[in-house]
């Protein structure tokens, strides 16, 4: 197992530890994404996400910075792909991101691009949006998409499009 690997199997392991049984999921994907930025970004501007899958597993992942911006891809990118190689059904989305090192965490709805590529697992599963009083909720994909486009084809599939209910 090469170096990176090992460092990135211990970050996964320390992750999947975070706030033992006292913290809700919701908490602890909070918790993996800021601690995914404090040590990727210690200074300036940095961004992570963080998902559950059924299992209990949480992937994080960060948006690789490129030359050319027409080349980025969302923060969300990583996890959504790492979740498509091990097979697994995520349930729970969050993306954070801060200006600086000093600055508050801020909470970012999924993108349409990234809601799109989220609804493979259903539209019962749940983003963390923004909200005011408590900096974060989790709302459904179907709760932000009420008339997403899926709906037209479900009932001629006979099927709900759904692999997360």
């Amino acid at each position: 197992m090469n170096f990176l690997q090992t460092n990135l199997n211990n970050f996964i392991r320390e992750v999947n530890q975070i706030g033992g049984t006292s913290m809700n999921i919701e908490q602890k994907l909070f918790k993996a994404a800021t601690k995914l930025i404090e040590e990727r970004f210690p200074t300036g501007q940095g961004s992570a996400a963080a998902m559950c899958t059924e299992d209990g597993t949480i992937l994080t992942s960060i948006a690789p910075e490129t030359i050319n911006p027409s080349t980025e891809v969302c923060v969300e990118t990583g996890s959504i792909c790492e979740a498509h190689k091990l097979n697994k059904v995520v349930t729970h989305t969050i993306c954070v991101i801060r200006e600086h090192e000093n600055s508050e965490y801020k909470i970012l709805t999924p993108c349409g691009v990234c809601q799109e590529r989220l609804f493979f697992w259903g539209p019962y599963l749940k983003a963390a949006v923004y909200d005011e009083k408590n900096m974060y909720v989790y709302k459904t994909l179907e709760e932000l998409q009420p008339y997403y486009w899926w709906k037209s084809y479900e009932k001629q599939a006979g099927i709900q499009g759904t692999k997360n209910k």
